[in-house]
């Protein structure tokens, strides 16, 4: 399979992930080329992926966005060290469910366990990435981040 079929893989995969796991009104925007550093601001969270699709998997957008998410889910609002929590357990739920979705093409994917980033973080290591920027409800917005090995 080549690069470029992979990447459609993951990329509609992870696109099918958000929908599936995220209970809200979203738009998708379109997929943006990104160099590095990517910085982070909000609260994010990384996750590793290997297998057949290596690289890393970044779920990030400022408390206002996650918190809402968190608040659909959940029933609360979510602060402080409940947030940070929230903020790794949805990237395990998008990222388990984006490595199920590859399944049906036959793409294995395994993941990490999550690294919540909080805060201001310039994050490097990767020449290219795609940035899928997320709307949710028309005011808040996610950034999923995927950083792709070659």
């Amino acid at each position: 399979m080549s690069v470029t079929t992979q990447i459609t893989s993951v990329l509609n995969g992870t696109i099918q992930a958000v929908k599936s796991i995220i209970p809200l009104n979203l738009e998708m925007s379109k997929p943006l080329l990104i160099n590095e550093p990517f910085l982070q601001q909000g609260i994010g969270v990384l996750i590793g992926m290997t297998g057949d699709v290596r690289g890393r998997l970044i779920i990030e957008g400022n408390s206002d966005a996650i918190g809402r998410i968190g608040e659909t889910m959940f029933g609360m609002m979510l602060e402080g060290e409940m947030l940070e929590s929230f903020a790794a357990e949805l990237g395990n739920m998008i990222a388990g469910n984006l490595a199920t979705q590859l399944t049906v093409d036959k793409i294995v994917m395994d993941i990490s366990p999550p690294t919540v980033l909080v805060g201001e973080t310039k994050i490097y290591g990767f020449k290219k990435a795609i940035q899928l920027p997320i709307t949710i409800e028309a005011d808040k917005t996610i950034h999923i981040i995927l950083m792709i090995e070659s």
